[in-house]
């Protein structure tokens, strides 16, 4: 479909592979990590503090400093991409440790005790009990890249953004409007889809609800 120029599919997906591609690598990432800071009190009193000054960096800033540091090219959407999995990682990280916290300690004992290894534990009973807590990190994480993508269109990497900085140039409304309410439904689409993928894995708090 074009509009105002633009093939807003184009931009649409531009936008979207921008966005939750940086989430997922941010969630790979920030899991250890966030087990670290579970395990080890040191680690978390390095690792939460850190990750929360790294989310207090101007994104735009980011986005020009990478390239300085890697050589990649300034238009690249790589830089976009490296910064908003930097700042997904620097969400999750209190949230993973968060939820590994949130799960009782006599459950873990539990699980130890009739023959769970560590691995086991971690990946059998601790992440599948601390998924709602790891899904409302994610979902807060996938609404701020959808809407940090944005600001990749200022030094001209496409996405929806696009559309707000050149419908600003032009002083065409209708053009910044379409940009803003993009940006937002799709926001909003994939927040619901981590909702319904963080029920759909743990039917037990369904069941426990009576739903």
């Amino acid at each position: 479909m074009r509009a105002f120029g633009y093939d807003i599919d184009q931009l649409v997906i531009a936008h979207v592979l921008l966005a939750i591609i940086p989430v997922i690598l941010g969630m790979i990432i920030a899991l250890p990590l966030g087990w670290w800071a579970h395990r080890s009190r040191g680690a978390r009193r390095v690792l939460v503090p850190l990750s929360g000054a790294l989310y207090t960096i101007p994104s735009l800033a980011l986005i020009v400093f990478i390239p300085v540091v890697l050589g990649t090219p300034i238009l690249s959407p790589v830089n976009v991409g490296l910064t908003l999995t930097i700042y997904t990682v620097a969400l999750l990280v209190r949230s993973v440790a968060e939820a590994l916290d949130a799960v009782p300690a006599s459950v873990s004992l539990a699980a130890l005790a009739v023959g769970y290894r560590p691995a086991g534990l971690l990946l059998g009973v601790q992440l599948p009990l601390a998924v709602p807590v790891l899904t409302a990190g994610l979902r807060v994480a996938s609404v701020s890249s959808f809407s940090l993508v944005t600001v990749g269109a200022l030094v001209g990497i496409e996405s929806l953004g696009t559309l707000m900085t050149d419908g600003f140039q032009q002083d065409y409304t209708a053009m910044v409007v379409t940009g803003i309410v993009g940006s937002i439904a799709l926001a909003f689409i994939f927040d619901a889809l981590w909702l319904g993928l963080g029920r759909a894995l743990t039917p037990w708090s369904r069941a426990r609800a009576g739903v």
